[in-house]
């Protein structure tokens, strides 16, 4: 899978991404955000824009109950990703946030790079396996 994230701040655009083999998805998501926010090396506000209902509904929703249940879900069973959410949280914890969820494909300029950058990753690192 890959992942990419861009950063714009003062007319400055920075692009990163990667890609790991045997990951979904969610896995990706979570990764994206947390490059971006670990890239920034000193306190920012940030807005983060995210197309992943999961990370956006898991940072505003979900992540205050799994850490009162000592990251097990509703269903009592651990929470998937927790390694990634506890280092979001980390890296958040740095910053000024604001969550933002958008639409996927729908024609957001920045959202499309980076489904663009994130596909060309995945294809690196398939074609460095072959």
């Amino acid at each position: 899978g890959g992942w990419a994230a861009i950063l714009r701040s003062r007319g400055h655009t920075r692009e990163l991404s990667g890609a790991e083999a045997h990951t979904t998805n969610n896995r990706m998501e979570l990764t994206a955000a947390v490059m971006a926010l670990k890239a920034l090396k000193r306190r920012c506000r940030v807005i983060l824009h995210t197309d992943s209902e999961y990370l956006a509904h898991g940072i505003t929703q979900w992540v205050q109950g799994w850490i009162r249940r000592n990251w097990r879900n509703a269903r009592g069973e651990p929470v998937a990703n927790a390694d990634l959410w506890q280092a979001l949280l980390a890296e958040a914890a740095r910053h000024e946030m604001r969550w933002q969820w958008i639409r996927g494909h729908a024609e957001d300029a920045m959202n499309l790079r980076a489904d663009a950058l994130a596909a060309a990753a995945r294809e690196n690192l398939a074609s460095a396996d072959s």
